[in-house]
C-alpha cells in the first residue's frame, strides 16, 4: 500500500466475524421486509454497533436505497465525523460503485464484506432484476480517492451466498 489507497486486510478476527454475522442478519431480515436481501452496519472500534441499515429499494421505490448508502446517509446525519472516520462498515456483500463512492464521501476508512460481486453474479446472473457491476469492485472505486481505505473480504462468503440464494429462489419462475 502507498501513502493512498487501499490497504487488502485477508484477517477476519473474531469482532469483525461478530458483527458481519450482523449484516448477514440485517440482509435476511430486509428480504423478509420485500427488499433486496442486503444489510449493512456500522461498529466502532470496540464492536459496539452503531447504526444498522438494511437495503428498502422496493418498500421505498427507490433504486439508491442501498444498505450502504442508507447506513452512510444515517451515519453523516447523526454522528461526528470522528467517530464515523474510527469506524467500520460492515456489509452482507461487496460495495457496489454507487455505495463505495458514498462511503468514500462520508469518510468511512475501513470496511468488510462478506461476499464477492462475483459471487453475487455467480447467483443472478445477467438480471434486471439486480443488474450487478462486472469488473467494478470496491477495491477499483476505493483505490482511486485520495484517502486511506481499508478493505477486508469477501469473508464468510457461504453464509452471505445461502442467504442470496433464497432470496432468488423465491423469485425464479419455477417458485411461482
Amino acid at each position: 500500500m502507498n501513502a493512498m489507497g487501499v490497504t487488502d486486510s485477508g484477517h477476519l478476527s473474531a469482532l469483525d466475524g461478530r458483527l458481519l454475522r450482523r449484516a448477514i442478519q440485517l440482509s435476511a431480515s430486509a428480504a423478509a421486509k420485500g427488499n433486496m436481501a442486503f444489510g449493512a452496519l456500522l461498529g466502532d472500534p470496540e464492536g459496539n454497533i452503531l447504526l444498522e441499515a438494511e437495503n428498502t429499494t422496493f418498500t421505498e421505490r427507490n433504486p439508491l436505497n442501498h444498505a450502504e448508502t442508507n447506513l452512510v446517509n444515517m451515519a453523516v446525519a447523526s454522528l461526528d465525523p470522528e467517530l464515523i472516520a474510527a469506524a467500520t462498515l460492515y456489509t452482507s456483500c461487496e460495495p457496489c460503485a454507487m455505495c463505495s463512492g458514498a462511503m468514500y464521501w462520508g469518510g468511512i476508512n475501513r470496511t468488510v464484506y462478506a461476499m464477492s460481486e462475483h459471487d453475487l453474479l455467480d447467483i443472478t446472473g445477467v438480471s434486471d432484476h439486480c443488474p450487478t457491476m462486472r469488473g467494478v469492485g470496491c477495491r477499483a472505486i476505493l483505490n482511486s480517492g485520495q484517502r486511506h481505505i481499508e478493505v477486508s473480504g469477501p469473508h464468510l462468503v457461504e453464509e452471505a451466498c445461502a442467504v442470496q440464494l433464497d432470496y432468488f429462489a423465491a423469485r425464479s419462475p419455477e417458485s411461482s
